[in-house]
């Protein structure tokens, strides 16, 4: 008898409900927002192979578009040609078909933006506390906006200026540290309990 592959024994037939939300969605995408360290990569590849969607990081995508890091971009550009270049990405991304979708930390500050993912996705906020946030991305050198005297301050000055924005997403979930596993379930109720209202109210 020949043994399954160990790709088969890893991918359980999905659950009725996230069967139902990949239907749900349609032409959709789910986008996920929030600071840097709110694990919207780490979460978003979980929750993408849990719906059997494709999972797509905007960050890398523009690096790929731009052929150098984001590090870089800003070093040679500054951050003004770095929203440009993303915005743009990511209403190529949002026009490609369903997708579970990770988006930089500033993503949102462009209304151009907000309202293309309000168009042609369902949002979702990972949100994370300053000290979380600092705690997971205090060691890392990919940051340029954290490359200042007081990573700390400017953490909390970002979150004060960005969550206004964060917080018209369609779905808000706390980020932290517990089992990825256990966001990513909260995820998937939220969205299922979020598109099967919208349906219904759409066929009243």
């Amino acid at each position: 008898m020949t043994e399954p592959a160990p790709s088969q024994l890893a991918c359980p037939p999905p659950a009725p409900a996230d069967v139902e939300i990949a239907r749900l969605l349609g032409a959709r995408s789910v986008v996920l927002v929030g600071m840097m360290g709110a694990g919207k990569s780490t979460i978003g590849r979980r929750l993408a192979m849990r719906l059997k969607l494709p999972f797509v990081d905007a960050d890398q995508e523009i690096e790929a578009a731009a052929g150098m890091s984001i590090p870089d971009i800003f070093a040679s550009h500054g951050e003004q040609y770095f929203r440009d270049g993303e915005a743009r990405v990511i209403a190529r991304l949002l026009d490609s078909g369903p997708s579970v979708l990770a988006t930089g930390g500033g993503a949102v500050l462009r209304a151009e933006t907000r309202e293309r993912i309000s168009r042609r996705g369902i949002s979702i906020w990972l949100k994370a506390e300053a000290d979380v946030v600092f705690r997971r991305v205090k060691r890392r050198a990919d940051r340029p906006l954290l490359q200042t005297a007081d990573p700390a301050a400017t953490i909390a000055r970002l979150i004060a200026e960005r969550e206004p924005f964060y917080q018209q997403a369609d779905i808000e979930i706390l980020s932290r540290d517990v089992p990825h596993e256990k966001i990513v379930d909260e995820c998937a109720e939220a969205l299922h309990a979020r598109l099967r209202a919208a349906a219904a109210a759409e066929n009243q």
